[in-house]
């Protein structure tokens, strides 16, 4: 399969190339460091990254940042932010790249444990992860023939010298366990679906 990694160059994006590259031509995307420049906040270029890309028969994010900090912190701005970047980017990726998907290509999108085990500080994260597991169930009925899942892992073990704080008591998990609910999504058949990765 030909996919297109966005994110690819991330903790998450790395690992899930290295999962799935010694089976599919992997395109790297991102916001620096890839085969293709693109900013998932702006329809624009993700319209141009699709134009230069062209047909691809898989489209995988594992892009999108959203601000931890306490409730009483938090601006309207913040969690427009997380909205715009993480929510919406990968939303777009889907309502533009539906026309770049192969009939039965398929979409995963990354959200993340904090939809359903929430902390101190993210409440941003978890409105934003809880909208793309909904969005994902929702699109999968239009969608058909193409698929579209959500791989919700938890923080990952790599990412625990920045995060860890926040996750107290949580299990890390390796990214390199996460990106197998990537194959599952890229390489089965199953749609509508959120995998966890606990």
């Amino acid at each position: 399969m030909k996919i297109l990694l966005v994110g690819a160059s991330g903790v998450l994006g790395s690992a899930i190339a290295q999962e799935l590259g010694p089976r599919h031509e992997i395109i790297r995307a991102g916001r620096s460091g890839a085969d293709i420049a693109v900013d998932i906040t702006d329809a624009n270029a993700i319209r141009a990254a699709f134009e230069k890309v062209g047909t691809v028969d898989a489209i995988v994010s594992a892009a999108g940042k959203v601000k931890f900090a306490p409730l009483a912190q938090m601006s309207s701005e913040d969690y427009g932010a997380g909205i715009a970047d993480k929510l919406m980017g990968q939303v777009n990726l889907v309502l533009i790249g539906q026309r770049y998907l192969s009939e039965r290509g398929s979409f995963t999108l990354t959200s993340g444990v904090l939809s359903h085990d929430p902390i101190v500080a993210g409440s941003s994260a978890s409105m934003v992860n809880g909208a793309i597991d909904s969005f994902v169930r929702a699109a999968a009925i239009e969608l058909m023939p193409q698929r579209i899942n959500a791989v919700s892992p938890g923080v990952l073990t790599e990412s625990m010298a920045g995060y860890g704080p926040f996750f107290r008591g949580h299990e890390p998990v390796p990214a390199a366990r996460a990106a197998l609910a990537f194959s599952k999504s890229v390489e089965g058949a199953l749609t509508g679906q959120v995998f966890s990765v606990l």
